[in-house]
């Protein structure tokens, strides 16, 4: 399965659909996303679908709703989880100022203090 993310308004995903592989093949057996999308906009109405990776083999990460497709980048990114993490520009996921414990045990960041904070 394929799957695409519909695109709206400031480049935010409002909707994850999958389609058959099928759909995207074009005369010579070959996937081509531009089929996909022509498939989906037959479908639904709406033209603005990117096509996303469940396995992360383009566009950076997964498209879920609330997430922003980047033109400029070419990825997918997560909305911002707190104001002080930053961009990491290979990845587009967002990293903490201070990294995570290795320790093997449960933390959650807190924000106030800027420290990733053990959870009982």
């Amino acid at each position: 399965m394929a799957t695409f993310a519909k695109i709206g308004l400031n480049n935010k995903v409002i909707e994850v659909l999958s389609v058959h592989n099928n759909e995207l093949l074009d005369s010579n057996g070959v996937e081509q996303e531009v089929n996909g999308i022509d498939f989906l906009t037959k479908l639904t109405g709406w033209s603005i679908w990117v096509q996303t990776s469940y396995n992360n083999n383009f566009r950076k990460n997964h498209a879920g709703i609330g997430y922003t497709y980047d033109e400029d980048r070419d990825a997918f990114i997560a909305p911002k989880p707190f104001n002080s993490w930053i961009l990491n520009e290979d990845t587009c996921q967002w990293e903490a100022p201070v990294a995570k414990p290795t320790d093997g045990q449960r933390y959650i960041w807190n924000e106030t203090n800027q420290t990733w904070d053990l959870v009982e």
